[in-house]
């Protein structure tokens, strides 16, 4: 259940640099990742939804990005993590066309997630109101 940590930054760079071939091979890899720390009985494989997206013409991948966020937010909460919802905004920015800050968004879920597996703390959001007495 190794998944790698990536740059985000380097990651949409080389998307740009590549033409998308990159990007392809980033879609994989956040599937791959996510059905390592989602734990799911027979998961989907990135080849099957790169396929599945090429033969759609794109659609698949949009329902893809919904879904993603959807395991995501189960592998969080597996992990004591609070629920995020985000499946909706990955969808969103598919359906614009800005999958790639979708990709973006869920290599920082699962970046955090391979943070919590390696033993560190996940980063504290300095956006919450303090508990009320």
């Amino acid at each position: 259940m190794q998944i790698q940590k990536r740059d985000v930054a380097v990651s949409i760079v080389l998307s740009i640099v590549t033409c998308g071939i990159y990007a392809i091979y980033w879609l994989y890899c956040l599937n791959e990742d996510t059905n390592n720390v989602s734990r799911e009985q027979n998961p989907m494989s990135g080849g099957m939804v790169i396929l599945l997206t090429i033969v759609t013409c794109g659609i698949f991948g949009i329902y893809w990005c919904f879904k993603q966020g959807e395991r995501l937010d189960r592998a969080s909460e597996m992990r004591g993590l609070p629920k995020k919802d985000r499946g909706i905004l990955y969808l969103v920015f598919s359906i614009i066309g800005l999958s790639i800050v979708a990709y973006a968004l869920m290599q920082d879920e699962l970046n955090a997630l391979c943070d919590i597996s390696a033993g560190q703390q996940p980063p504290q959001n300095n956006n919450q109101y303090p508990p009320q007495q």
